[in-house]
């Protein structure tokens, strides 16, 4: 029923209509409204923000809420309660012991005492909420960032977009059918030194590129997480909530929290680095998506109970020619590259980039060509204080402010929805070119492999109990 007498919060505060509803259905077994209006707007103009997933990378997007002086904290939400209630004194001392750099501070001071929701889908009907911060492990993300559109809110939502490629898509279909914001958390798009890379190098700053590379190198023989025999969840661990539409398992101290990384049912390190990566790699070099993948590797140095690669190189071809590859090497030290986290090869110049800065270094005439520099070296270096995860502070904030700016303006993010779907995709495809060992044709416009039915089979699993997308 429409309200004719009030002014809804988010006409205050973005003047534009409310959502109308999503053609996806609610995930939640009980359905959510299609319709959301926010609480009657007094003098309080702020973002009223909800936060689903409080731990690691969850606080620390929190953090960076709160620096924002017209974002007010309203909800948060977790499976684990001593995240859930801020009370450091309460987290399992074996976490502490053994993860303490991914255990958040805790114990933060709100001005305004946020309403505490185990259950996320009780909080996407707080309709007092304007937006959510989605950072929950990544089989989570697709589920929660449809209910949350359908429930009218506007979403941050963590990399990687998605646990399989028809999530991403289900996502961007759901947002297409609404009128609702969605940022995507691919923090090197709000940073100011590869924001000027993309404006440039398109222009024909290192020449034509042929290349681009990344990687992921960390030591981690020879145990890696170690193995551990399943057991109780610590006190306050809902585990059921968390495996979601995952299938049962018992929980294993190795899993959760962080540890789900090193798990295929829950994440790789193809989503957690490398669609950092592929992302930067597609966005300065102009591509959408690659048109085949190949990928080589396996576990075959680490003695532990993760079952994804700790060894891995993966190729794109695009249709214009050029490649892009990335590699995983977790049983070693020393990077590729003499400095930068990505190369990109071009006829000019070879660039190095980070988030801190780059670096161009001139290309010479080869074999029956003249031996002059084809173009100028360049050195550029940004002020920058990096996080513990390894993203750039100044990156992902501008990211946050920009995504409140787009709350209020209704424009496009500076990452939106479709670019985070389209670099979460490359890591979706080298697992699955791993998985079948084939080399696989893909189709960018159908999003389907056009010569493995294997390969098609996974593009998505099949969701546990009441855990539903529409069209499954």
């Amino acid at each position: 029923m429409q309200m004719k007498d009030k002014t809804s919060r988010r006409e205050f505060i973005a003047k534009s209509t409310l959502a109308t509803a999503g053609l996806i259905a609610s995930a939640a077994a009980r359905p959510l409204s299609p319709f959301h209006y926010s609480r009657v707007s007094g003098a309080n103009d702020k973002i009223r923000m909800g936060f689903i997933g409080v731990g690691n990378r969850g606080s620390g997007l929190l953090h960076l809420f709160m620096d924002n002086p017209d974002c007010e904290i309203a909800a948060l939400c977790d499976v684990y309660e001593p995240y859930l209630t801020r009370d450091r004194e309460s987290v399992e001392p074996r976490y502490l012991r053994d993860i303490p750099r991914q255990v958040p501070r805790l114990g933060e001071q709100f001005p305004m005492k946020p309403r505490l929701y185990k259950d996320w889908r009780k909080l996407l009907e707080d309709k007092s909420i304007d937006a959510v911060c989605i950072a929950t492990p990544d089989h989570w993300h697709a589920l929660q960032t449809v209910g949350a559109i359908q429930a009218g809110k506007d979403v941050y939502v963590e990399k990687p977009l998605s646990a399989t490629v028809f999530e991403g898509r289900r996502m961007v279909d759901a947002q297409a059918d609404s009128r609702q914001i969605v940022a995507v958390g691919l923090n090197r798009r709000g940073n100011p030194s590869y924001r000027k890379l993309a404006a440039e190098v398109p222009k024909g700053k290192i020449g034509k590129i042929t290349v681009g590379q990344a990687f992921r190198i960390d030591n981690m023989f020879p145990d890696g997480m170690g193995k551990m025999n399943p057991e109780n969840p610590p006190a306050g661990f809902d585990w059921n909530a968390w495996l979601g539409p995952r299938a049962w398992r018992p929980y294993q101290y190795n899993i959760a929290p962080y540890k789900f990384r090193w798990w295929s049912d829950y994440s790789s390190q193809m989503g957690n680095w490398g669609v950092h990566f592929m992302d930067v790699i597609r966005w300065l070099m102009g591509e959408k998506a690659p048109v085949a993948v190949s990928a080589h590797g396996g576990k075959y140095a680490l003695n532990h109970d993760g079952d994804i690669p700790d060894t891995m190189h993966v190729t794109f071809e695009f249709a214009s020619g050029a490649l892009a590859t990335f590699s995983i090497y977790e049983a070693s030290s020393r990077p590729l590259f003499t400095e930068g986290e990505i190369e990109l090869r071009g006829t000019e110049g070879t660039l190095y980039a980070t988030e801190k800065g780059y670096k161009i270094i001139p290309a010479t005439g080869g074999l029956f060509q003249s031996r002059k520099t084809l173009t100028e070296p360049e050195d550029y270096s940004i002020k920058d204080e990096m996080l513990t995860d390894g993203s750039s502070m100044d990156s992902t904030g501008t990211l946050v402010r920009n995504f409140l700016d787009c709350v209020k303006s209704r424009r496009t993010p500076l990452c939106p929805l479709e670019e985070g779907h389209r670099s979460t995709s490359f890591a979706h495809l080298a697992n699955i070119a791993l998985a079948t060992k084939e080399r696989l044709h893909w189709d960018p416009e159908k999003e389907r492999f056009t010569n493995s039915a294997a390969a098609n089979e996974l593009l998505h699993y099949d969701y546990r109990d009441e855990w539903k997308l529409f069209g499954l």
